[in-house]
């Protein structure tokens, strides 16, 4: 198991890995209240790679990654991820209003 110091070399290796063989590859979050640390673990029973903070801003970056996963598991491994984002980009969205009930 390998602590992965830098987020952006984690999310480079997590996506490298799940590509690799995408039928083992899996991933888990694990957040400990008491100390405040969240620890997200991606490994295919061969080679495991974990990132550990205790920063509040990460939270951000966990969706993110919650969201590249999703978008690979459900497309495909050669999905492209570049377009892939979080909250700010699913609120940039034009939002439809209905016609609602009439009364």
């Amino acid at each position: 198991m390998v602590y992965i110091a830098s987020w952006d070399d984690f999310l480079e290796k997590s996506v490298q890995l799940f590509r690799s063989d995408p039928e083992k590859t899996r991933y888990s979050m694990k957040y400990r209240h008491c100390d405040g640390k969240l620890v997200l673990k991606v490994t295919d029973d061969k080679e495991c790679i974990k990132f550990k903070t205790d920063q509040a801003q990460d939270a951000k970056k966990m969706e993110k990654f919650n969201n590249i996963f999703f978008t690979l598991m459900a497309r495909g491994p050669e999905a492209d991820i570049s377009e892939v984002g979080g909250k700010e980009q699913a609120e940039a969205q034009p939002v439809k209003k209905g016609r609602g009930r009439k009364q």
